[in-house]
């Protein structure tokens, strides 16, 4: 049977905007193991949600106990977490809680894979070898051979930084790297649908 653990601070009232920090975290899961001399903990079938966020795993290990004042939890199998109209996906990740808060994610994946349905109609979709998602900014960050596209463009770099409220990209030189490191290559691919003129067919004058 799944254990469900609900934690935050219940003061708002009904039916008035509530921000993240006065919503419960909701978590649902199947105790696999538990280390109560250690208050450490192996989860399955684990379900994180929070203010809009989702986050699910196959398996989740817990060190220090249930903290959501201050901890990182690792979860692995099947990654998946979804958050302002966005998602990430990946093998393994880590989520960072903080005020009863989640406040941070680090997928990491062959690649971790981005998908995001933008106001314009077109998706964008992006990956990297590690992907760092802040809930409080909103800033989603490809580290490593990163790739974002989005419409007709296609941006590729070391560092990329994508806002996914403002849904705007920027290229971002690691810290400590060289100037030539830094470099971004943009491809804007041409829009199939003008036609253009067969001179063969224009009438001569």
């Amino acid at each position: 049977m799944a254990a469900l653990l609900a934690v935050g601070l219940l003061g708002a009232a009904a039916g008035a905007p509530v921000p993240c920090a006065n919503q419960e975290i909701v978590l649902e899961a199947k105790p696999l193991e538990m280390d109560y001399r250690n208050n450490n903990a192996v989860l399955r079938d684990v379900v994180i949600t929070q203010c809009g966020m989702r986050i699910q795993a196959a398996e989740a290990n817990i060190k220090g106990g249930l903290n959501f004042e201050d901890s990182k939890w690792t979860i692995s199998g099947d990654v998946r977490i979804t958050a302002e109209g966005g998602s990430l996906s990946s093998d393994k990740a880590i989520v960072a809680f903080r005020n009863k808060v989640i406040s941070a994610a680090t997928i990491t994946g062959a690649p971790a894979q981005f998908e995001q349905q933008r106001e314009d109609g077109t998706t964008a979709r992006g990956h990297a070898n590690t992907i760092d998602y802040e809930t409080t900014s909103g800033i989603v960050s490809f580290n490593t051979n990163a790739f974002l596209s989005y419409g007709r463009n296609e941006i590729t770099g070391q560092q990329l930084v994508y806002n996914i409220r403002t849904q705007s990209v920027q290229g971002q030189a690691k810290p400590g790297a060289n100037i030539g490191d830094g470099r971004v290559r943009i491809v804007i691919q041409p829009d199939k649908s003008v036609t253009l003129p067969n001179k063969e067919n224009e009438k001569k004058p």
